[in-house]
This record gives structure tokens, C-alpha cells and sequence, in this order.
């Protein structure tokens, strides 16, 4: 019962091959980069084996699953005898509009769909369609199912997803807040439910996905209610690039003021922006971090009090919207591997009920632990996220009851 995971983004493509039938054993997993490009890099991981590097033009992504699918194949850096041997395909896919509050197996009317709204996610779900384009075209007979990003936060409620524009905005156009790193949100609460000995449906957690892109997601009783991304993934928190919250009239007046077009503008917010505008210096918060606590680096200190500030200030919106919070959790890149990013955080957050341990937190990267102390009244938790084996867990789940379906 081996699922292929598939991860499609302009020009890269991410995968893992899993076996479901033992225990979510990881098979093999590896990145393609700059698809359509001079140069192509393919990193390639099979378990128990030495890793498979090759440097070739690969045109476009069909060519680059191809190639995906020879290395899985071949006979001394592959795990499978036959193509025949993976039973599905997930697709991470960005944006799933209002259309899925679940995941899909890919039909023509699912296609469709995911077409729909590429106008809301225009950088990424064309590539995921990709993906899915390309698997039908090299491996017809193999089902596929798409896991979308937005589907865990489709359970928010009017009041908070809706935005104070004309109403007609919404019923047109669907201009509101979907929120974005679902999957990795929803995996780390389960996860960290699981190992409390918590009742999923009787938990206000927040949960805080900190990596380049970052997001917060309050949790109530196992749903979303809210989360700090909204229509795009820029709203919300400082991230490496990225504005997070911003003033919309200090947008208009830099276009205005600069001269600035709607790409010029996109590119300004998106790329140009976050810790990285702020500091001058990196995107990459062990960078920020270095130049502010061993160099004095003054907009680097600015960029990292800036970075905190509005996590604890979102830790805190979400638990006076959900009337208090009984789980904090940190996952992503810099929650899972940033011990002072943590302690900087929790420190300013004792008003909650938050009694944080110093010792268990110090040097504590990439592994699942409580950071609190037993007495605390808001437990904190490090979680590392997974997101392809939530992806592979929905993909066996859709594709199972859809064959118990077709028998019945």
C-alpha cells in the first residue's frame, strides 16, 4: 500500500514515496529544482542506499515526474519493482476555494474546480495541476487525490473568515480569509492530542506554524475557528519575506508615492518585505538572530522584537476568542528548531497561565516534547510537523472509501 506524495511548485517538484501497509514507513523522498530551466538539480533518497544526484535540463513537469518515477524504478537506487506497486498519488494543492472542505479524488469536476480559483492562489495551484496533468498522462490507470491547504480552515465562522469590503465582494468574487498550512495545523494538534492523552473535541489549542511563510491557527474542539492568513498567504505574521498584517492605505501610498505597479507592488510585499526588509540583512532567522544577539545589529534587534511581538500578540487574539487556551503548540522550521525564538515568545505569555521550562526547551530541536512545566496551565509543545504523511494518511482514506463505495 505504497503512496506517492507529490509536492508541485512552479518550477520544483517535492516527493515521498510511503508505505502505508508499514507503519508510514518512508520509502524514499527527494526534490527536483528549477523545472524548465538550464541545470535542472535532482536530489534523490531511497532508504538504507546511498543518495542519487543528477544534474540535467528537465523542460517541463511531466519530464520531471518521468524522471521521478525512473529513479523510484531503477535497479540500484530504487525501492520498486513496478509502477504498479504505488496504489495512489497525493497532490498537495494550495487553494481550495469554498468548493472543498475535505480532500478530493481527482475527477474532471475536481480539476475543474482547483482551475477555478487559481485566480486566489495563481503562483501555486497551476503547478499543482501539473502534477496531477502529468501523473494522468504517465500513469493513466493509478488513482490521484488532491489534499488542499485551505480544507482544515474551511470550518471558520462567517464573522471571522469575512473582510469589511461590500458584501458583493465575497458573493462574486469569494473574497474572504481560507488560511493556508492546513495540513501541517491540523497534524501537529492530532499529533500533540495523542501524546497528552487529550480529547480532541474538548481542547482550545493554538498552534503555530513559524518557517519562512508563517501562520497561527486556533483550535477549538478539534476545528479551526480562526487563522492569521488570509485570502493569500501575506497576511498575518512577520515572515522572512513577507509584510504579514499591513496598513491597506500605506499600500495605495507607497504605489502612489513609487510609482509602483500591481506586480511591482505583489513582488514588494511578497519578496521584499518581512525580517528581511526590516533587518537588510536575511530572510533566514539564525542570520537575524546572530547579527542581533552577537553583532549589536540594531534593525536586526528591531526585526526579531517585531517577529515576536506579533505572534504573542495573535496568541493572544485567539485565546480571548476561544475564551481561554489549554494547549500551545510550536511547529514548522523556526518552531521546531529555534529554542529562543521559543523562550522569547513564551516568556511574555505567564498572563495566560503559561509556566514555560527553560531547561527542557534549551537545545531542544526538531523533536516532539513538552516545554512547560507540570504545573503549568496552558501546556506548551514542540511538534514537528509532517505534512506529506498527512497527505499519504488522506490519500489512503479517500481512495479506500471510494473502492468500498464503487463495491457496495
Amino acid at each position: 500500500m505504497k503512496i506517492l506524495v507529490l509536492n508541485c511548485g512552479s518550477s520544483s517538484i517535492k516527493y515521498q514515496l510511503i508505505d502505508m501497509a508499514n507503519n508510514a514507513e518512508l520509502l524514499a523522498k527527494g526534490l527536483l529544482e528549477r523545472i524548465g530551466l538550464k541545470d535542472s538539480e535532482f536530489k534523490h533518497q531511497p532508504k538504507g542506499k546511498d543518495p542519487y544526484m543528477l544534474i540535467q535540463d528537465v523542460k517541463n513537469h511531466e519530464s520531471g515526474i518521468n524522471l521521478i518515477l525512473k529513479a523510484l524504478l531503477d535497479a540500484e537506487h530504487g525501492v520498486i519493482k513496478s509502477v504498479n506497486d504505488i496504489i495512489a498519488v497525493g497532490h498537495r494543492v494550495a487553494h481550495g476555494g469554498e468548493k472543498f472542505s475535505a480532500s478530493a479524488l481527482i475527477t474532471n469536476e475536481v480539476k475543474k474546480n482547483i482551475k477555478e480559483v487559481i485566480d486566489l492562489a495563481p503562483l501555486h495551484n497551476p503547478a499543482n495541476l501539473k502534477g496531477i496533468v502529468s501523473m494522468e498522462k504517465l500513469v493513466p490507470n493509478i488513482p490521484q487525490v488532491a489534499v488542499f491547504d485551505t480544507a482544515f480552515h474551511q470550518t471558520i465562522p462567517p464573522h471571522a473568515y469575512m473582510y469589511g469590503l461590500p458584501y458583493e465582494l465575497y458573493e462574486k468574487d469569494k473574497i474572504r480569509r481560507y488560511g493556508f498550512h492546513g495540513t501541517s495545523h491540523k497534524y501537529v494538534f492530532e499529533k500533540a492530542c495523542d501524546a497528552l492523552f487529550m480529547r480532541k473535541d474538548h481542547v482550545k489549542a493554538i498552534t503555530c506554524h513559524l518557517g519562512n511563510g508563517a501562520s497561527i491557527a486556533a483550535i477549538k474542539n478539534g476545528k479551526s475557528v480562526d487563522t492569521s492568513m488570509g485570502l493569500t498567504p501575506v497576511e498575518g505574521l512577520i515572515m522572512g519575506t513577507r509584510t504579514g498584517d499591513l496598513d491597506l492605505g500605506a499600500l495605495l501610498y507607497i504605489m502612489n508615492k513609487k510609482g509602483l505597479n500591481v506586480e511591482e507592488a505583489n513582488n514588494l510585499i511578497n519578496k521584499k518585505s518581512g525580517v528581511l526588509g526590516v533587518s537588510g540583512i536575511s530572510y533566514d532567522m539564525r542570520d537575524i538572530e546572530n547579527a542581533a544577539w552577537n553583532q549589536g545589529h540594531k534593525k536586526a534587534q528591531l526585526a526579531l522584537d517585531m517577529y515576536f511581538y506579533r505572534i504573542v500578540k495573535y496568541i493572544g487574539a485567539y485565546a480571548a476568542a476561544m475564551g481561554g487556551v489549554d494547549l500551545l503548540i510550536f511547529t514548522g522550521g523556526v518552531g521546531e528548531n529555534g529554542p529562543e525564538t521559543r523562550e522569547e515568545i513564551c516568556k511574555n505569555l505567564e498572563f495566560l497561565g503559561v509556566s514555560f521550562d527553560t531547561e527542557k526547551n534549551m537545545g531542544l530541536r526538531g523533536r516532539l516534547e513538552m516545554i512547560s512545566r507540570h504545573d503549568s496551565r496552558v501546556k506548551v509543545m514542540v511538534v514537528p510537523t509532517n505534512e506529506e504523511l498527512v497527505i499519504a494518511h488522506d490519500t489512503l482514506r479517500v481512495v479506500t472509501q471510494h473502492d468500498n463505495n464503487e463495491g457496495v
